[in-house]
């Protein structure tokens, strides 16, 4: 049995508790006791505010390589897209473990715990694939364990490199050769004590509605998370109306996938048709505000989204920050630029996007919240820097949303196990091989 003493903790509600004591055995939370003053001798005490795991929800791993490196040249996501391909070209297995274990201990650093790797860079040069199929997945799941947190791997159909057209160039490397041929693939991946299997439809421009139809059926009979680009660009809406007569949402509604395991990813440009479907459905939409700003996406409106029944969650995509209070507050502030308006999003429905909602969109329930059985996933902030000095209790949840950076993350446990102290990996030197392993892939 082992006790931490926090002096302060989120536990679900709209302001933080105070001397939170947390039993945990086996690394579940057996206990939660508020108001414990002081903390009883040769206690473990987390000073300042404890919050549960927070999940990033949508992750590119190799695209950590593009930060800082595509800020020079003007143009669109599309041309972004070039670049990023161009780093895609260049990752091998090797390679890839080595960045996605510095790239998942930075997460870690951050307060992540768990990540869902949306995952579609399957094969070799060209469109090859390797002796294992699953190879470049399974160099994932290494990476994931070695850096401490739990992943869903959701692997990714991809079939097209447009409507109606075949992939070209790098995206061989992405491409199965049919949704069955996906499927094979991914029923040789297994799951374990810190990692699931979910499914990706990359989106309705690479992936055709009967094929789409497959990969959701997949997913749902076997109770799988399932997730989707929906809406990023609209060009992607234009493409599926011309082709379809059907925006993007509509043809995953038609394709079966729009259910409680379906997760919109980005969901920027929506009609209000596609709003009520989503809500209808209880679906989750993943907002990822750092990068879709950096890619001059757009700005999502969340709150008729949450209006309409569906839940939110939150990714850092792209990574071109790894910092999941930057991207809860965004999602408010980005909506105050567009709407004129304040206040949509309060800091404890910000935190339940970030933790509780996070995790239950990559399949894991149980996690996102200090409570007897769930996973001992505890992320303490401190309040003692210069960005949070002057916190009071009452106002700790919000200063903590609304200010705090992913520095201030000064521990993580993770099923009960310490992964970050003192605001440094314990396993990982996490500075060091993120920049050994970029300058190699870009050499």
């Amino acid at each position: 049995m082992t006790t931490y003493w926090c002096e302060l903790a989120w536990l679900g509600g709209e302001r933080a508790e105070t001397g939170v004591l947390v039993e945990i055995e086996g690394g579940v939370i057996v206990a939660v006791a508020a108001e414990q003053h002081p903390p009883p001798r040769d206690m473990r005490v987390l000073e300042g505010l404890t919050l549960p795991g927070l999940a990033n929800a949508h992750s590119h791993a190799f695209q950590r390589v593009l930060r800082g490196r595509t800020q020079r040249a003007s143009g669109s996501f599309w041309t972004w897209r070039e670049q990023m391909y161009r780093v895609a070209d260049r990752i091998d297995p090797e390679s890839y473990f080595a960045l996605a274990r510095a790239t998942y201990a930075e997460m870690a650093l951050a307060g992540v715990t768990t990540v869902g790797e949306f995952h579609y860079l399957h094969h070799g040069a060209g469109g090859a694939g390797y002796g294992d199929p699953n190879e470049m997945g399974r160099v994932l799941l290494a990476a994931a364990a070695e850096a401490g947190v739990r992943i869903t791997l959701l692997d990714c159909c991809y079939l097209h490199g447009g409507i109606g057209a075949p992939p070209d160039g790098t995206q061989r490397r992405f491409a199965d050769a049919s949704a069955d041929a996906w499927a094979g693939r991914v029923n040789d991946l297994d799951e374990s004590e810190s990692a699931r299997i979910g499914a990706a439809i990359h989106s309705m421009r690479a992936v055709d509605p009967e094929a789409a139809e497959a990969v959701a059926s997949w997913a749902l009979e076997r109770e799988r998370p399932l997730h989707a680009h929906v809406s990023e660009q609209p060009a992607e809406n234009e493409a599926c109306l011309e082709a379809y007569g059907r925006t993007p949402t509509r043809l995953l509604e038609d394709a079966g996938a729009l259910a409680a395991n379906f997760t919109a990813v980005h969901a920027t440009h929506l009609d209000d048709g596609d709003v009520s479907v989503l809500g209808g459905a209880s679906a989750c939409c993943c907002v990822c505000p750092t990068t879709e700003r950096d890619l001059a996406d757009g700005i999502g409106r969340m709150r008729r989204l949450a209006d309409a029944g569906a839940s939110l969650s939150l990714g850092s995509d792209s990574h071109a920050v790894i910092d999941l209070f930057e991207e809860a507050r965004a999602v408010e502030l980005d909506e105050r630029l567009a709407s004129r308006q304040r206040v949509h999003h309060g800091a404890a429905a910000l935190l339940r996007a970030a933790s509780a909602a996070g995790q239950a969109c990559l399949g894991w329930p149980e996690a996102g919240s200090i409570a007897p059985g769930a996973p001992a996933d505890l992320v303490t902030v401190s309040l003692d820097g210069v960005r949070l000095a002057g916190w009071e209790t009452e106002f700790a949840l919000d200063a903590v949303v609304f200010a705090a950076g992913a520095s201030d993350v000064r521990s993580v446990v993770i099923d009960g196990h310490e992964i970050v102290r003192d605001g440094q990996h314990l396993n990982v030197n996490v500075p060091d091989e993120l920049g050994e392993e970029i300058r190699r892939v870009v050499a």
